[in-house]
């Protein structure tokens, strides 16, 4: 599991740095070719440039355009990656997948997260908002020390949220008082995998989210 999110990670950015190099070589290639152009356009006939002179420039663009086929031998091996990449991670589809993240995705399915306390809190809030970051519902949860939360898309205003991608914070204090971290994760069933900008993205209940945020799969239970 680990092998695979650390190689699409890699390969994400691997293929950022080659997309980038790919253009200032792109770039620096052709103002070779104009300096080079235009020096043996405008040079004095009495004084023309001297063989060894011209012999280095055209090492020089020898230079650049190997650099160019090798950063398109690079691009053919990112895409051969992604793609392999793409054919392990649809292992996932239809399996339960858990992600380190706190952002679940709403359809005609319910939005699920994990979450868990370090140790046995006395009151729990969970607060839900959408992508705006506008608080759209909240939730008293039994006490405890971790469970499982699902919401069905309920406002507190009444009525139901539209389809989307939903973020959960939760409130814990112990019997103290003290504030407790908890730490939330995404839950739900992979039913895609796609490609966008080198990055891996499995597709849960609406939502993509990177395959780099996968924390674990299970085989789904049947109902």
């Amino acid at each position: 599991m680990t092998t695979v999110n650390t190689a699409t990670q890699q390969n994400a950015l691997v293929n950022q740095a080659g997309q980038a190099a790919a253009t200032q070589t792109g770039a620096d290639f052709n103002m070779f070719l104009k300096l080079l152009t235009t020096q043996m356009q405008n040079q004095d006939p009495l004084d023309p440039m001297e063989t060894s002179e011209y012999t280095q420039q055209l090492v020089q663009y020898s230079q650049v355009e190997q650099s160019m086929q090798q950063t398109g031998v690079l691009r053919d091996i990112l895409t051969r990656l992604s793609a392999a990449d793409m054919a392990q991670a649809s292992s996932f589809i239809g399996r339960e997948a858990q992600f380190d993240t706190n952002v679940a995705g709403l359809s005609s399915k319910p939005a699920e997260w994990t979450y868990s306390l370090p140790r046995e809190a006395a009151s729990i809030k969970a607060t839900i908002k959408d992508a705006a970051g506008r608080t759209v519902a909240t939730k008293d949860l039994a006490p405890g020390s971790e469970g499982r939360f699902s919401w069905d898309g309920a406002l507190a205003a009444g009525g139901t949220a539209p389809h989307g991608a939903y973020s959960l914070q939760l409130d814990a204090l112990d019997a103290s008082g003290n504030v407790l971290t908890a730490g939330v994760r995404s839950v739900g069933v992979v039913d895609s995998v796609t490609s966008a900008a080198g990055n891996v993205l499995l597709g849960v209940n609406g939502t993509e989210i990177e395959a780099g945020k996968l924390v674990s799969v299970t085989q789904r239970t049947a109902a």
